[in-house]
């Protein structure tokens, strides 16, 4: 096998590994979230509701590296699962705020288990999680969270 028919071979492109990787990831969230009720798109904007709210779309749309467009219908169900209500902005009201309501507050001390549960399923520890998203941030077009 030559050096150009090496790089060629699949099993040894990065791009497959890492969208390989990424569709097992949330197949191993998928179980693990089912309980609470959400999707792995709808965790990821839970956490960064948890985070800080509200927030306006835009906001949350970048933080979660999607178009607000994508972002949109997972808030609009969200809300329809009574988790999130969209309001209108007491400086500005063109634009609607995301916020977290009783029942989303209530919502992450049950979600507290799932990092642990994550890292069960994949048999890694936090240190071990840590240095893999770490290392993939230079793909996600992010910065580790450790600098």
């Amino acid at each position: 096998m030559t050096a150009t028919d090496y790089l060629l071979k699949l099993d040894n492109q990065l791009c497959f590994a890492l969208v390989t990787a990424a569709r097992n990831v949330v197949g191993i969230y998928r179980p693990i979230l089912e309980p609470l009720g959400l999707t792995h798109p709808q965790y990821l904007v839970m956490l960064a509701l948890w985070e800080r709210s509200p927030r306006q779309l835009s906001d949350l749309a970048a933080d979660l590296a999607l178009e607000p467009a994508t972002a949109s219908p997972l808030v609009k169900r969200l809300e329809a699962d009574g988790l999130v209500a969209r309001q209108r902005s007491a400086e500005d009201e063109r634009r609607l705020d995301i916020t977290l309501t009783d029942a989303g507050r209530a919502l992450r001390e049950r979600a507290l288990d799932v990092p642990r549960q994550v890292m069960a399923a994949v048999g890694m520890d936090l240190g071990q999680i840590a240095t893999l998203r770490d290392g993939l941030s230079a793909f996600a077009g992010r910065r580790s969270t450790t600098e």
